[in-house]
């Protein structure tokens, strides 16, 4: 009797796919989060996965890819309300043999399973194959909110800290931003190397307290077996390492920067390209209060642009015009002069995280506060020709269902412009991968929450 495994949230749709198998003869197991369905495939090797795609504690993609990595027998199909061909594209990439898209019907889904699973007598026959080995550079999203965590009922779906993104590419682990979604990454750090040495790079845009307050509690930078490398810019008033030693001074945290047992190296940059291994980076500085800069990393696999906190230049031509001496005319002129830069910066980039904390209203009433609105982002991701654009630095304000209407609003732009690019908002799990299609234009989301 052949054993199926269906990971799903929906207790219900859970319930009625169950009957329909055990009623054609299948022993059925059910999980209700990703977490729990990956254990029990390890522990029961089912011949066949039904997975959802968006499920608590770990989603379709991770939980397809962690199965996948120890049973290379199992059937695995994806079931999902979404019908995005990236997402089809990242089903298969991270092990399934199938991706459905719901309302499924019985007779189509036992189609499916009939042509994906092998004959009985076969199935003894199957030769092993070579480990599955996910595509080139992966990016990681920890943290995604802007200036303060802001957890709670209302956040769990995009998740509630602050910037944080995870880079693995060309043998390099680079994080961008040490918000409060710092803690979670080395936690998984830790937990994925054990007693092996990590060495991290640390890219900090600027040292606003949310990029930056996720440091003290970074589980790696207490082991004396690992090596930290933190690079930014010179702060406003003070160099990076003051500013990141500041706020772990006695007064307002029990551990100093320089007791950490970790090797702790911090470097100031003063040109704006650079290598990290085998990565470039060029850096740009952006519109944004203070010293705050965005960076490009240009990996083996393709693109990726980031810049969490930056101002449309429209407000930058409001300010110099309003707020100085400045004559309207060469405000306007500069303020094109440097959109121009950005999007030359941009250009063709595969993935761009970019700070679109504002609807376009509420932005008429925080010009020169340094962050984007919606429609500003999208232009500018539009003109430079950007291929999958994450919306980025969420305002404490918005609730996860005020982010499902900003980006609808974000897509309908988009429509209307006739450009093929994708759009969605950032999630704290989210992973997007990068192989060398990418670099031609494919680029392939692994994993929403």
């Amino acid at each position: 009797m052949p054993t199926v495994l269906l990971i799903e949230d929906d207790a219900e749709g859970r319930r009625a796919t169950s009957e329909l198998f055990l009623r054609e003869g299948w022993q059925v197991m059910e999980a209700g989060d990703g977490e729990a369905g990956v254990q029990l495939a390890l522990e029961h090797r089912p011949e066949l996965v039904l997975c959802d795609l968006l499920m608590p504690k770990s989603n379709g993609f991770q939980a397809c890819r962690r199965i996948r990595q120890s049973l290379l027998r199992t059937r695995i199909i994806i079931i999902s309300g979404r019908d995005y061909g990236v997402d089809r594209s990242s089903a298969i990439e991270a092990g399934a043999d199938e991706y459905l898209v719901k309302p499924v019907l019985w007779e189509h889904l036992r189609e499916v399973v009939e042509r994906v699973l092998p004959p009985p007598e076969d199935r003894a026959l199957e030769d092993e194959v070579p480990d599955f080995v996910p595509p080139g550079a992966r990016l990681r999203f920890w943290g995604v909110r802007g200036s303060i965590p802001v957890p709670g009922a209302g956040t769990v779906r995009y998740g509630g800290n602050t910037s944080c993104l995870e880079l693995r590419a060309d043998g390099e682990i680079i994080v961008l931003d040490a918000g409060s979604g710092l803690r979670l990454l080395g936690n998984a750090l830790e937990a994925e190397f054990g007693p092996k040495p990590i060495k991290v790079t640390l890219l900090i845009t600027h040292t606003h307290w949310d990029h930056i307050q996720g440091l003290p509690f970074f589980l790696p930078a207490y082991k004396g077996k690992n090596i930290l490398r933190v690079l930014g810019y010179e702060g406003a008033r003070k160099g990076l390492a003051a500013i990141l030693a500041a706020q772990m001074e006695t007064s307002f945290f029990p551990i100093s920067l320089r007791d950490m047992p970790s090797a702790i190296k911090i470097e100031e940059l003063e040109g704006m390209e650079f290598s990290i291994g085998k990565v470039k980076v060029f850096a740009q500085f952006v519109n944004h209060p203070g010293i705050c800069a965005g960076y490009r990393l240009e990996t083996s696999s393709g693109s990726i642009a980031y810049l969490p906190d930056n101002e449309p230049y429209d407000a930058l031509r409001h300010n110099l015009s309003e707020r100085t001496e400045s004559d309207p005319k060469e405000a306007r002129a500069y303020a094109i002069a440097e959109r121009s830069k950005l999007v030359r910066f941009l250009k063709r980039a595969d993935v761009l995280v970019i700070d679109s904390q504002y609807t376009d209203e509420e932005y008429t009433k925080k010009k020169g506060w340094g962050h984007g609105s919606l429609s500003s982002v999208v232009s500018l991701a539009l003109d430079a020709e950007v291929r999958k654009l994450f919306l980025f630095h969420h305002d404490p304000e918005h609730d996860d269902a005020k982010l499902d209407q900003i980006v609808e609003a974000a897509r309908t732009l988009v429509l209307e412009s006739g450009n093929p690019m994708e759009v969605d908002a950032a999630r704290e799990g989210t992973e997007v991968w990068l192989n060398r299609a990418a670099a031609t234009g494919e680029v392939h989301q692994a994993g929403v929450l």
